[in-house]
């Protein structure tokens, strides 16, 4: 699968697991909710081992791995079947890792600099993080100008919540957004399901009455 299969929803949700018990439950409760897409950051020690747990037992689930910070992350992230990368900055090295082993990957980049120098390195969907703090809306609108004709994509994600999110939406440039709070850590930790399931249910509305412009 190409990087954009990834993006059809238009919705990423991103999340952090620290019980490995807790991932196929978790990847369920986003599935009841209509969601197929979610990434596990590489930040507790429970990741790698939630990511092959999901797609061992959640097939329906497309599963992906943030925070990859070096090539042996990209390495490990693949190993237990990761089927695409998200990392919050512009690493070289990493993005080699990733090439080397055709997975679909989404560097992150704030300023015109780094989108410059991720679409010369051959990527064109990239993660616009920290959206909000970065300058949010405004900002990307910002970047599309000199940049619109090259086909880059953005994936916001960083403070954006469910008010927030048909805002990005709306922007032709947004392939899709990255959103923890349908599925916050606090959330995962209670093991509170049900909750997971119906904001992840009202993200999804959000989205299907909010047409995407191109």
């Amino acid at each position: 699968m190409n990087a954009e299969s990834f993006l059809q929803q238009r919705l990423l949700c991103i999340t952090s697991v620290d019980r490995v018990e807790d991932a196929v439950p978790l990847a369920e409760a986003l599935l009841a909710g209509g969601l197929k897409v979610m990434e596990i950051t590489f930040r507790t020690a429970a990741a790698a081992e939630s990511i092959q747990r999901i797609r061992q037992h959640v097939p329906q689930m497309n599963i992906g791995a943030g925070t990859l910070l070096s090539p042996e992350q990209v390495q490990r992230a693949m190993d237990v079947g990761a089927q695409f990368g998200v990392s919050p900055g512009l690493n070289e090295a990493v993005l080699a890792a990733a090439a080397k082993n055709r997975m679909p990957f989404f560097p992150g980049v704030m300023t015109p600099t780094e989108v410059d120098h991720a679409l010369n390195l051959g990527w064109k969907h990239l993660k616009f993080f920290p959206a909000e703090p970065a300058g949010g809306v405004a900002m990307i609108k910002a970047l599309a100008g000199p940049f619109a004709h090259t086909g880059v994509k953005f994936v916001p994600t960083g403070s954006i919540n469910a008010a927030s999110l048909p805002n990005y939406l709306a922007l032709p440039q947004v392939a899709a957004v990255g959103g923890s709070w349908m599925a916050e850590r606090k959330l995962v930790s209670e093991k509170a399901w049900a909750k997971i399931t119906a904001l992840t249910a009202e993200a999804i509305k959000v989205i299907s009455t909010t047409p995407a412009k191109s």
